[in-house]
């Protein structure tokens, strides 16, 4: 029998591959979880693998597993606020992005990615996520989602980047097409905050390069209208809200 905890318009999963899919475990070692009365759903032990649940968000709520709460089930979404140093990929060496999220999650199917990237040398806002719909809805370049970076610079400003950045049409070196308009205010003689409307590679530091100039340091704190907490240290991550999302696409959150 299904247990819904709610009306049957969610998708549903086998218990063992559900807890399969999020880390637990292989298929046997959660089976064993689940026989062996670890697994409580609505205070009720499920010692039935093949039993079905419905995929909801308040399933974390509503399940432990070894006396811990469900990790959050698919269809999470992260803001983590990533660290100088620390690289955005799952395969290179160093300090990688994944290694400031739980063990187990590196192991969840489907996977956790991040939504475009920060180089190396670059902190922040950074979100995650394994809703690739949700992932390719924020990095779609019809959304144009703004996103906005400190920046500090080499050398002092000119004072006509802004003007430069905003009027569109910049070519960055190796290039055939320009740049859409950017907004660009002052913080600073050596200090600037700078909102892009699109993601090329290193975009921020090439652009700075094309004025003659050179970035020494590079901040990312806002995505649409998602600001970075200022609770949220650096490597630390929390999940994101409905509000969240509806932030990152300019809505009121």
């Amino acid at each position: 029998m299904n247990k819904s905890g709610g009306k049957a318009s969610f998708p549903t999963a086998r218990l063992d591959r559900l807890l399969a899919n999020l880390g637990y475990g292989s298929r046997r070692e959660v089976q064993g979880l689940i026989q062996g009365g670890r697994v409580i759903l609505d205070g009720e032990a499920e010692t039935d693998p093949a039993q079905h649940v419905y995929v909801k968000p308040d399933l974390a709520t509503r399940m432990t597993v070894a006396g811990e709460p469900l990790d959050p089930p698919p269809g999470m979404a992260l803001m983590i606020h990533k660290p100088l140093g620390v690289t955005c990929s799952h395969k290179e060496t160093g300090a990688l992005i994944y290694s400031l999220l739980p063990e187990r999650w590196r192991r969840r199917d489907p996977v956790i990615s991040t939504v475009g990237r920060l180089d190396k040398e670059t902190s922040g806002l950074l979100l995650m996520t394994d809703d690739g719909a949700l992932l390719h809805r924020i990095i779609s370049p019809r959304h144009h989602v703004p996103k906005r970076y400190q920046v500090t610079l080499d050398r002092p400003l000119n004072g006509d980047e802004a003007a430069l950045f905003a009027a569109g049409g910049l070519m960055l070196e190796g290039e055939d097409k320009p740049l859409l308009p950017a907004e660009m205010e002052s913080a600073g003689p050596k200090q600037a905050t700078l909102t892009l409307h699109e993601g090329r590679y290193h975009q921020v530091r090439r652009m700075f390069a094309a004025v003659g100039n050179h970035v020494v340091a590079l901040h990312r704190d806002r995505i649409g209208l998602l600001d970075l907490p200022a609770d949220l240290e650096a490597g630390s991550y929390r999940l994101l809200t409905a509000a969240d999302i509806d932030a990152v696409f300019g809505a009121s959150a």
